[in-house]
């Protein structure tokens, strides 16, 4: 596993042993990445479900200004972090080392404080846990809508085989990419957004 593009390219990233954890392939990354080109540089990208955090640091390595990433499985976490440490990224980044739907139903300290809203967000759940992205793209496209700036783009990597719903929510698909056994399902807010 390697960063495709832009600052850290060709770099080699560390994955989590075992099959608990399946990072996004080179070649979906790159698909994405071609993808979301234009909006990346300066954006806030969070990743959820980041594993080794290979799609966060893809974005970080084109230029994205801030990353959040949020993984709750300690093994995967403290692989990010050697991930990060090895590419000499000090900032621009952190890490909520927790589950992904407590992350999206916390609540900002100040009474009447929005959450940090991202242009991009790209989740990638184990395959075998399909409940994961209904709940998660609900709260997306429900409660959690707050971590979505104007025009935000929301991406889920799936089983090709295991479709997802067209909408959920406010979200509704916009783009089906297939690659492989994999999918690459793009959401934008029906509220007035630009198609990608």
């Amino acid at each position: 596993m390697r960063v495709i593009a832009g600052r850290f390219r060709s770099r080699i990233l560390t994955a989590p042993p075992g099959l608990s954890t399946r990072p996004t392939s080179d070649r979906l990354r790159e698909s994405l990445f071609n993808v979301l080109a234009p909006r990346i540089e300066g954006a806030a990208f969070l990743d959820l479900y980041a594993g080794s955090g290979a799609v966060g640091i893809e974005a970080i390595s084109r230029g994205a200004g801030r990353v959040t990433f949020v993984e709750r499985d300690a093994e995967a976490v403290r692989i990010l972090r050697g991930n990060l440490e090895r590419l000499g990224i000090g900032d621009g980044f952190r890490i909520n080392a927790g589950s992904v739907k407590v992350f999206l139903q916390k609540r900002p300290a100040n009474a009447g404080a929005k959450p940090a809203a991202h242009e991009v967000v790209f989740l990638d759940p184990p395959y075998e846990a399909a409940e994961e992205y209904a709940a998660t793209l609900g709260l997306l496209g429900g409660t959690a809508a707050g971590y979505l700036a104007t025009g935000a783009v929301v991406i889920a990597e799936h089983r090709r085989k295991q479709p997802l719903e067209e909408q959920y929510g406010a979200l509704r698909r916009t783009r089906l990419l297939e690659q492989g056994d994999a999918a690459l399902s793009f959401y934008a807010s029906e509220a007035g957004v630009d198609r990608i």
